[in-house]
């Protein structure tokens, strides 16, 4: 079994930081491509960034220079960092990634269970 479970979500006033955590357990056999996707009440999935094994990185464009993503392939561990946070930010945050597990030959998709993130004074 391969699981994705994110941490690091919570209540934070506008302009403020966060750093979420995903980290993929499991029978793993190798983990590629990993990311965050956001949902807010009233609106659909939005992909918020995602990196590749080898670290090169794609952002929605309105977070660029807000957000970041990095990953630790050792710990098979994805973090977003989230500075000057704006109340329109709040959402469920949600870790994706592409895994092989080991009784796999192609890898599969997998989904956390997500994270909220309120931004509010």
């Amino acid at each position: 079994q391969v699981q994705l479970v994110e941490s690091g979500g919570g209540l934070v006033q506008p302009g403020g930081s966060l750093r979420l955590s995903c980290a993929a357990s499991g029978s793993i056999f190798s983990v590629g491509t990993m990311g965050w996707y956001r949902l807010a009440p009233g609106k659909e999935r939005e992909l918020v960034a995602t990196i590749t094994s080898g670290g090169s990185t794609n952002y929605a464009d309105p977070l660029k220079g807000r957000f970041t993503i990095s990953r630790d392939n050792v710990k098979n561990t994805v973090y977003l960092h989230m500075n000057t946070l704006k109340p329109e930010d709040s959402a469920v945050y949600y870790c994706n990634a592409d895994i092989r597990p080991t009784w796999r030959i192609t890898p599969a998709n997998y989904w956390g269970q997500g994270t909220q993130v309120t931004v509010s004074s």
